[in-house]
């Protein structure tokens, strides 16, 4: 992602965190950031940071479900992944992905939502992957954003569920 991809990540990130701390008590947030390793990090960080290089998705996906495993029973949380990206992805990683996101989230989260940044440096091709299988799940949501002015549009797609 270029910079000006990754500002809107960390703007609309930043939106919907606030609502969302302003609007449920209780609520606990983990930020996981990824290139070709993911890690979490702390919540300054992950609105700081500055990752670039070659892109695992699947990576932040692991993580995110043994953070889920670990911490969260879906019999106790509501569990509500958000992750961006610019759609570029590495081989055959597509492949892992739909399958983490089929077996190990859709099934315990109350939604999955995915938002893609329009880019010029990405294929932009997972989003293309995503679409195959969101049909099957009112569940999996997904949003494109082209650009700023698209960041408004994009929450609301995410939020307006209400699930």
């Amino acid at each position: 992602m270029g910079e000006e991809q990754k500002e809107i990540v960390r703007i609309e990130s930043f939106w919907l965190d606030a609502w969302l701390r302003r609007n449920y008590d209780g609520l606990e947030s983990r930020y996981i950031i990824h290139d070709a390793v993911a890690r979490e990090v702390d919540r300054d960080t992950f609105f700081r940071t500055r990752e670039s290089g070659g892109t695992m998705i699947s990576s932040a996906y692991k993580l995110c479900a043994k953070l889920i495993e670990d911490h969260y029973p879906p019999s106790e949380w509501n569990i509500y992944p958000f992750h961006f990206s610019d759609g570029d992805n590495w081989g055959e990683d597509n492949t892992t992905c739909l399958r983490v996101i089929q077996q190990d989230f859709l099934p315990i989260c109350n939604l999955f939502c995915y938002g893609q940044v329009e880019s010029p440096y990405g294929s932009g091709d997972y989003l293309k992957e995503l679409r195959r299988i969101n049909s099957k799940f009112d569940n999996l949501i997904l949003s494109e954003i082209k650009n700023k002015d698209g960041i408004y549009e994009s929450i609301r797609t995410f939020l307006g569920k209400g699930k």
